[in-house]
């Protein structure tokens, strides 16, 4: 009897867990697949922690989940039986599975958490395990189709990625039809990829963050017309092709420039993970889908500066970024800077006293940010570990009638540094009377009024060194972001506001914006003021004109007289800001007889100027678009909300 018990308690729990049942569907996505679908049943005494986690490839570890959801999810999990449903996941270039667990609340750990400071599972008592959901057809298919300016005018780069590293191409021409294919040109491609031991830290050197990037193909598609649409699809025949995907080419010596601009957006994952991801990053890819597509057969660009995907060395969650982006990103060419959460690691090559570098790219030390994109420029920095170096730092282009500028806030910007030569001379070089307009951008602000007095020294070294150049080659605009909120300021000089308005000729600095709102959630208050230690909201300082706490993206409109900025809210996607900026050369044609408008200089003098036809053509535009939104937005998906844990938004590094 001593011998005979045990091992019926053994059968009788060999037993349990053979009866419960757990399956995902479809077990091959096709490209028409929404979703997967987890039934689980029979599954004794169900608890509130009970969860499924999410595996790729098949043979990870137990504690090496890419997330998990709980199965409280589901109405009917009391019964022991339910279903959830996931959003289709990107592909990670091996089959996922699915694995059911119990986790008694006499096991949680505070020792083993996630970002917000909530337990994560330990994976010790498995269940069941579902089949794998594999992606049909070739697994060398491409994904994550993106575009970007080239070094010359003519030119567009696309880039996407594959399981291998077989050869691949671009083909692309001016008509869509099959039987006009037939005449498209067709360029090869570069590939390069990187390793696990290249990552500088954990986790994104530990097997919890890594997972096999794939192998990132570079294609360079030239001599295109100004103007045009082009349509394109990348692969091969053996591995098959992406889809036909179309985009509308650069045009320098057009007289507008459109450009939608914002920091900080991150990723939606459609699980609990180890970090905390963006939801609302979501909205902000829909609305300015929308946008674009108003747009017609208009040019324009997009530009992320920093904190793109917050993938903080959890390799999976750039998978999801470019799966996500890929719907505006393989037809409006996307531009991006550096900023910490791609870079920043302990044994980074520069980092003075004064800084604030720490370890907020969870190891990844730029690498994958400098594989996954490239951009205009050669602007590179050894890693120093042997690793491939940091691409993508700082570089211009011309759009139309403004001259973009993007800088690294995370490598070496001193006088004297190769950084500071490049944009002092970058600046020196601009032709203003072919692009009256300059905008610059980079990461971390030079200005703002939030409470990010760990950056106040860094912000010092940043007007000492940087706003001079601004100042004196006449930067119109300077654009920022790391702070997750709206601010405008007014045009800067020697910390002096040259004028007030929204509207005015430019006064010879720039107007600073913060513009990090794309998605992250984590933000200081505003900055306390002494004068004010009993208002709730501390009012606004004197050089800042205009601040919010939505979500959301700006979007640029430039001709040669006028350089508007807007702000649109994802929470209705209406305005809720607006400047114009006007050429210097406007006052000189002021004076008009149609319509005019007071615009009040810093010197208190006022001018007149002409209600120009763009003014109404924009409020015409964005009526439209609010209209076309109805029509081209696509649904959120939002996470189902559980009953364990409530977010918690801590400090990000």
């Amino acid at each position: 009897m001593h011998l005979k018990t045990p091992l019926f308690l053994l059968f009788l729990a060999a037993g349990e867990a053979a009866a419960t049942t757990l399956t995902a569907t479809p077990a091959k996505l096709t490209q028409s697949d929404r979703e997967i679908t987890i039934r689980w049943s029979d599954l004794p005494d169900p608890d509130g922690l009970d969860h499924v986690a999410i595996y790729s490839p098949p043979s990870s570890r137990d504690r090496d989940f890419l997330g998990y959801i709980f199965l409280n999810g589901s109405a009917s999990w009391h019964s022991g039986r339910g279903e959830l449903a996931l959003p289709r996941l990107p592909n990670l270039r091996a089959p996922y599975q699915f694995r059911l667990f119990r986790w008694p609340a006499k096991e949680y750990s505070y020792h083993h958490v996630d970002h917000d400071g909530n337990p994560l599972p330990h994976g010790r008592h498995r269940v069941a395990v579902s089949g794998d959901v594999a992606f049909e057809g070739s697994a060398a298919r491409p994904e994550q189709v993106h575009l970007a300016f080239a070094d010359s005018v003519d030119e567009m780069r696309v880039m996407f990625v594959c399981a291998d590293a077989g050869k691949r191409s671009v083909r692309y021409g001016l008509g869509k039809e099959e039987e006009q294919e037939k005449g498209w040109t067709e360029v090869g491609t570069e590939v390069r990829t990187y390793e696990q031991k290249h990552m500088c830290d954990a986790p994104a050197n530990d097997s919890v963050g890594w997972r096999d990037p794939g192998f990132v193909f570079d294609g360079l598609m030239k001599g295109l017309e100004p103007g045009r649409r082009y349509f394109y699809k990348v692969g091969s025949d053996l591995g098959g092709w992406s889809e036909t995907y179309s985009f509308i080419s650069r045009d320098n010596e057009a007289n507008e420039t459109i450009a939608f601009l914002l920091g900080d957006m991150g990723t939606y994952v459609p699980y609990n993970t180890y970090i905390r991801t963006q939801d609302e990053s979501l909205s902000t890819v829909k609305w300015i889908l929308r946008d674009i597509k108003a747009l017609g057969d208009k040019p324009a660009f997009i530009s992320h500066i920093g904190d793109i995907s917050y993938a903080r060395g959890y390799a999976w969650v750039w998978d999801h970024f470019f799966s996500q982006i890929e719907p505006i990103a393989a037809s409006t060419p996307y531009h991006v800077c550096i900023g910490n959460h791609e870079y920043d690691w302990l044994s980074q090559p520069w980092k003075p006293s004064w800084s604030t570098y720490g370890k907020d790219g969870g190891g990844e030390c730029g690498i994958p940010y400098s594989v996954k994109f490239r951009m205009p420029g050669n602007s590179v920095l050894p890693t120093g570990n042997g690793a491939p170096d940091t691409r993508n730092l700082y570089y211009s282009f011309d759009s139309g009638v403004v001259h973009f500028v993007y800088m690294s806030t995370e490598t070496n910007f001193l006088q004297g540094s190769d950084q500071h030569n490049f944009l002092k001379t970058d600046l020196g070089k601009v032709n203003r009377s072919r692009t009256p307009f300059v905008v610059f951008q980079g990461h971390r602000p030079m200005y703002t009024s939030s409470d990010e007095t760990r950056d106040y020294s860094m912000r010092q070294q940043m007007i000492q060194n940087l706003e001079p150049l601004l100042v004196t080659y006449n930067v119109t605009l300077a654009l920022w972001g790391h702070v997750h909120r709206y601010e405008r300021f007014c045009p800067i000089k020697n910390l002096q506001c040259l004028n007030t308005s929204s509207s005015f000729v430019y006064p010879g600095a720039p107007v600073h914006v913060v513009i990090g709102m794309g998605g992250q959630d984590w933000q200081p208050i505003w900055q306390p003021r002494t004068d004010h230690p009993d208002v709730p909201i501390f009012p606004q300082p004197g050089i800042s004109m205009y601040r919010g706490g939505e979500f959301g993206y700006t979007k640029l409109l430039a001709t040669r007289e006028k350089l508007t900025l807007i702000y649109v809210g994802n929470h209705d996607g209406q305005v809720h800001d607006m400047v114009e900026i006007f050429s210097e050369e406007t006052s000189a044609d002021a004076g008009g007889t149609d319509a005019v408008v007071g615009t009040k200089l810093s010197s208190g003098a006022s001018i007149k100027r002409k209600i120009s036809p763009l003014y109404l053509e924009i409020g015409g535009s964005v009526m439209f678009a609010l209209m076309l939104g109805f029509a081209f937005g696509f649904l959120v998906r939002k996470k189902r909300e559980t009953a364990q844990w409530t977010p918690v938004k801590n400090e990000e590094s």
